[in-house]
């Protein structure tokens, strides 16, 4: 009955969208290991990316489901795409702050070093934060990815390069962009930041 290991990809997703459940099966054993290590490269946790792992196959299932999977793309870079997207996406979604080091040099948050304890000081270092999260997400996709990779996963460049598959004067210099663009960006904004550093 399993002459389903045979088949293209396009194949098994023709078959799984017409209700066979075994090609999607088929699909997953095909591809998991890539999406894994796609995962693993960004997150650096075997537990995170195995739940992320599962997050992109269900939203694969979804979008199948729904008609709305896209059959010009190849379905292995399809996959690798929502799991790399997941992958950033946790970062996102986790509540930490990084410190970002524009390309001059500053600091954002160089004006938010007062008293730690007081309720309003952190009132105002968390809205900052979450502002600073909006304005990462205006900018153009692959900037945005560098520099989520770069502040909020604490990768390096080599691994920045290898995850989005680009060399790493790709990955340098959209992550000069990401920066330059950010920093426009606060200028018309209200992040805090040191502003006697950008007294021209």
């Amino acid at each position: 009955m399993n002459t389903t290991t045979q088949l293209s990809d396009s194949e098994l997703v023709t078959l799984y969208i017409a209700g066979n459940e075994n090609a999607f099966e088929q699909l997953v054993n095909r591809h998991k290991n890539r999406v894994f290590t796609t995962i693993l490269l960004i997150v650096k946790d075997t537990y995170t990316a195995e739940d992320l792992m599962q997050d992109a196959f269900i939203k694969a299932i979804h979008t199948m489901k729904g008609g709305r999977y896209n059959e010009e793309g190849k379905f292995s870079s399809w996959i690798c795409r929502i799991a790399h997207n997941l992958a950033i996406d946790f970062f996102r979604k986790e509540k930490r702050s990084p410190m970002i080091t524009l390309e001059d040099g500053s600091n954002v948050f160089n004006a938010l070093s007062f008293a730690e304890d007081s309720a309003e000081s952190q009132q105002i270092k968390e809205d900052t934060h979450a502002r600073l999260r909006e304005l990462i997400q205006t900018l153009p996709q692959a900037q945005r990815e560098v520099l989520m990779m770069r502040h909020y996963a604490d990768m390096s460049f080599q691994e920045i390069a290898e995850a989005t598959g680009v060399s790493i004067n790709t990955a340098l210099g959209r992550m000069r962009y990401a920066l330059i663009n950010l920093r426009k960006k606060m200028l018309n904004s209200t992040i805090a930041y040191d502003k006697n550093l950008y007294s021209e």
